[in-house]
């Protein structure tokens, strides 16, 4: 018969071995002696985490002389053997508390302090119930270690009969979230005194925490607590800013910074690139096939009808998809250390916001945290203190429109304009990050474009920024405030926009190019702008990116491309004809038959193979060979026939083959 498959075969295979006792003992030693050095990671767990290190020490003595006694007489008994297996998961369940309350944050441990200790409790008490049952008489102990292991059950079942109460503390920071919903403003000397407590007294661990909470909201880390840990965000914003006032840690602000010609971010690894958009990853899930895919590239492949799994070609069982979680740890931990901005999913955005909108402490201490850094910008006169403050702005204006209404609300951006003209590279990529970001709102829209000198001043980063991330966030600025009509039929008159605008795409790095298109394609959108844009000859980037429909759709703009083409300046005439190709590849006859309709285009065409750059000239000839084509297809037409409009105005050198 046929040998059985491997799957079958190792149903019969035996259980991997136990380890043997002096491996057994080893591992009790070690981990007694990792638990005995375990720091507290909050000043309010120092009692509970002294109490264990204590019980710790004991059994590591304990076990240091049963290693010895093994090492000399061989086995254990077999009674003593299983009870200190035992005694080995429930170190190693203690060890696991500990590893957890390491990688929470303060403020989730101190709301949870409650079930921490009572897991303690449990743990301590199964401990002391094993220590009782240990043989010690049969394993030969000297008296003094027996005293350790009585002494260390004792301690044990005294902790677990002893619950401890709510911490004041959790009480006091929960009744702080209660006056805060009262818009009670927190007082300075006792907001400090409480944050001591927790462990929080530098911008670094403020900073450190915030993150922390962020991602544990995220993550849905505790149901139960989620509306007080949005509320505490909000708080810890509002002490860093009031309590903790220091220049922005590197990590803040590393990926504004050009540490390249270039101004391009750090590549990311292959391995955590979408298979799919060969993009960062934000929002890691696994699909069925095991197969990691960033959750809006794959919910698009999904969408499209597609049930297969796009990396390996498998038929998936289902489409359901499991969050990454430990990847996006690990993309999140590459994003701080090569200063890149770790975008949240939509999905993820929309909720937290949904949520913060819900939770009234947070919106209130938002409020409190936005007026007092608008007053504290009013009396700021160094670039260093005014860099705290904008930096605080920035962040506050980044996520949430109720944060970038109280921002704007407490008139933040009629200060935040002077200041795109600092000469501090920091306290200028600042200002012009924290505009853009209190843009995306509409009200906030109005009041830039109304505040005296915010465009000319934006038009100053786009031309002469300090840092490619300074003028590309101008750029993207741009972009943000021509979504309203008015307002982009305003930006393309003003030709110094559109100029600089051009001069981004020509010159700057991809991201500060695709910001500077985006821009230069919404208002290109108002036919007013039209002719502004294509005499900027910046129509030929507009459509080899996807703008190809937009242009042709719009009244006289193939028209003025034509004109361009025989009247601009070098470069201008280079441009526009290599707009009319793209144009003409990616429309096909839509397009050609505007460019054949426009009088004279011909001769423009063959003057510019004669007189133009040698890029001119390959472009005038591709576009000669088009228009050559379209006439032989219009002529082999039997409805036509002979008709074609260029069949008797085509030049000779056009008609060449």
């Amino acid at each position: 018969s046929a040998a059985p498959s491997t799957s079958y075969a190792s149903a019969f295979l035996p259980p991997p071995p136990s380890p043997s006792d002096g491996d057994l003992l080893r591992s009790l030693h070690r981990l007694a002696r990792d638990l005995s050095a375990a720091d507290a990671p909050a000043p309010f767990l120092r009692a509970a985490f002294a109490s264990v290190s204590r019980r710790a020490r004991l059994l590591a003595a304990a076990f240091d002389d049963l290693l010895l006694c093994a090492a000399g007489e061989g086995d254990l008994p077999r009674s003593a053997s299983l009870c200190l297996r035992e005694v080995l998961l429930v170190l190693q369940r203690f060890k696991a508390v500990v590893a957890d309350c390491a990688a929470r944050s303060r403020t989730l441990l101190l709301l949870q302090s409650d079930e921490t200790d009572a897991e303690l409790r449990d743990l301590h008490h199964d401990l002391a119930t094993l220590l009782d049952l240990l043989p010690v008489v049969e394993l030969g102990l000297a008296d003094d270690v027996m005293d350790l292991l009585a002494l260390a059950s004792r301690q044990c079942r005294r902790c677990a009969s002893a619950a401890e109460p709510e911490p004041a503390l959790k009480t006091t920071v929960l009744s702080l979230i209660e006056e805060i919903e009262r818009e009670i403003v927190p007082e300075r000397e006792r907001l400090e005194e409480i944050l001591e407590e927790v462990g929080i007294n530098d911008p670094a661990s403020c900073s450190d925490e915030i993150e922390s909470l962020e991602r544990e909201i995220g993550d849905r880390a505790s149901e139960r607590w989620t509306a007080a840990m949005i509320a505490l965000v909000g708080l810890l914003r509002y002490a860093k800013c009031v309590l903790f006032s220091a220049t922005p840690r590197p990590s803040d602000s590393k990926a504004d910074v050009d540490v390249e010609d270039d101004g391009e971010s750090p590549a990311p690894p292959p391995d955590l690139r979408c298979p799919i958009s060969l993009d960062l990853m934000r929002d890691p899930v696994v699909a069925a096939s095991g197969q990691t895919y960033d959750r809006e590239s794959i919910d698009r492949w999904f969408s499209s009808g597609k049930s297969t799994c796009p990396k390996t070609g498998q038929v998936l069982a289902n489409l359901e998809l499991v969050p990454n979680k430990s990847l996006k740890n690990l993309i999140s931990k590459w994003c701080r250390e090569n200063g890149v901005a770790m975008e949240v999913c939509e999905a993820s955005k929309s909720e937290q916001a949904q949520a913060v909108a819900a939770n009234k402490a947070a919106l209130e201490v938002a409020r409190m945290t936005a007026s007092y850094l608008v007053k504290k910008l009013s009396v700021s006169f160094s670039p260093d203190a005014a860099n705290r403050v904008v930096h605080e702005i920035r962040l506050l204006s980044k996520s949430g429109s109720d944060n970038r209404a109280f921002v704007g609300e407490a008139g933040a951006v009629p200060m935040l304009v002077p200041l795109l003209y600092s000469e501090d590279a920091g306290l200028q990529l600042n200002a012009v990050t924290a505009l853009l970001n209190l843009s995306i709102l509409e009200a906030n829209k109005k009041r830039i474009m109304h505040a005296d000198g915010a465009v000319e001043a934006v038009t100053h980063i786009m031309s002469s920024g300090t840092t490619w991330r300074a003028k590309e966030n101008a750029a993207a600025a741009v972009l943000s405030l021509a979504s309203v009509h008015t307002y982009r039929r305003r930006l393309g008159r003003n030709p110094s926009v559109v100029e600089k605008l051009v001069h981004l795409v020509r010159t700057g790095p991809t991201s500060t190019k695709k910001d500077a298109l985006a821009a230069l394609l919404s208002l290109a959108g108002e036919r007013e702008n039209v002719g502004k844009l294509t005499a900027a000859a910046v129509l030929a980037a507009l459509a080899k990116r996807g703008g190809a429909e937009a242009i042709v759709s719009i009244d006289g703009a193939v028209a003025r491309l034509v004109a361009e083409m025989r009247r601009g300046t070098e470069w201008a005439r280079e441009s526009a004809t290599a707009a009319l190709v793209l144009l003409c590849r990616r429309l096909g006859a839509r397009a050609v038959t505007q460019v054949m309709g426009v009088a004279g285009v011909e001769w423009a065409i063959w003057e510019l193979m004669g007189t133009g750059t040698d890029r001119a000239r390959r472009k005038a000839a591709s576009l000669g060979r088009i228009c050559r084509r379209w006439a032989a297809a219009s002529a082999a037409d039997g409805e036509r026939g002979a008709e074609c409009p260029a069949s008797s105005v085509v030049p000779p050198a056009m008609m060449a083959s």
